[in-house]
């Protein structure tokens, strides 16, 4: 009888622990459109937006017919705002997707049918973490071995010159994850945006930023492979050609040693 009830006890305990850990932290699936689905129809998904607020581990289900159509995710909002989808982060075209968001930040959805996006058929979403859950601590900066770090314009820095001096700059370098970019600028008059797309690149839009940066002497570490750009915070000096795009490939195997070599080397 004894053993009968410690058995009910650490079930118990067992069923209270699974509570408080799935409980609490369960994930909203939203269908996008309700009813109406992923079609075109002018404010739409502004409006089925507005009373939502979507988290971390939420997730999109857009249905449709993929005969017709498709699920196209864009970086930025001048892409969003153009329905343009050169340049897609990802395309969906099952017909039933289903978008998981992993991280906080803005996200971009339009068709490629760019008749029916110019009609409606696009949503953008603000996702934010779960207040429920702990925010996810900073991973170490010593997972990402630091490499080589470029001054930006060398011993020009940042500044305005010709349109096309950091093209010409950064065209003749390879740069890996674990590389960083040192800008150094006079941060009264000057600064660094860090943004998403190729549109806002172009164009020198800095209303979406992924981070700003103001010190005058901003150490950036390239975390990702793919392209990152980076612009000046004051509009005339980056239409002036102040302004960076950087392709980061992945990191470099590094060769794994013997013991001995490891010995050797030092």
């Amino acid at each position: 009888i004894m053993a009968t009830a410690r058995m009910k006890k650490i079930f118990s305990f067992v069923f209270v622990i699974f509570t408080l850990l799935f409980g609490c932290c369960s994930a909203t699936v939203y269908k996008v459109g309700d009813s109406d689905g992923w079609t075109a129809k002018d404010h739409l998904y502004y409006h089925w937006t507005e009373d939502k607020e979507i988290h971390v581990g939420d997730s999109l289900i857009f249905e449709y017919d993929h005969n017709l159509n498709d699920v196209t995710q864009v970086s930025g909002g001048l892409e969003y705002e153009f329905c343009d989808s050169s340049f897609p982060k990802a395309v969906y075209n099952t017909g039933h997707d289903v978008v998981t968001f992993t991280e906080p930040g803005s996200y971009y959805f339009i068709t490629s049918n760019h008749t029916q996006c110019t009609s409606g058929q696009r949503l953008g979403v603000f996702v934010v973490h779960d207040p429920s859950s702990p925010s996810p601590l900073p991973l170490p900066s010593k997972i990402i071995p630091s490499r080589h770090v470029y001054k930006v314009g060398d011993s020009k820095s940042w500044g305005v010159y010709d349109s096309d001096f950091y093209y010409n700059w950064s065209k003749e370098k390879q740069f890996n994850v674990g590389d960083g970019l040192l800008f150094e600028y006079n941060n009264e008059v000057n600064g660094v945006y860090e943004i998403s797309g190729d549109l806002e690149f172009l164009n020198c839009d800095p209303t979406s930023p992924i981070a700003v940066h103001k010190t005058g002497h901003d150490i950036i570490k390239l975390t990702k492979p793919g392209v990152h750009y980076f612009i000046s915070s004051e509009p005339g000096h980056c239409g002036a050609g102040l302004k960076l795009q950087v392709v980061v490939g992945t990191t470099l195997n590094v060769p794994k040693l013997s013991p001995l070599e490891r010995l050797t080397r030092w």
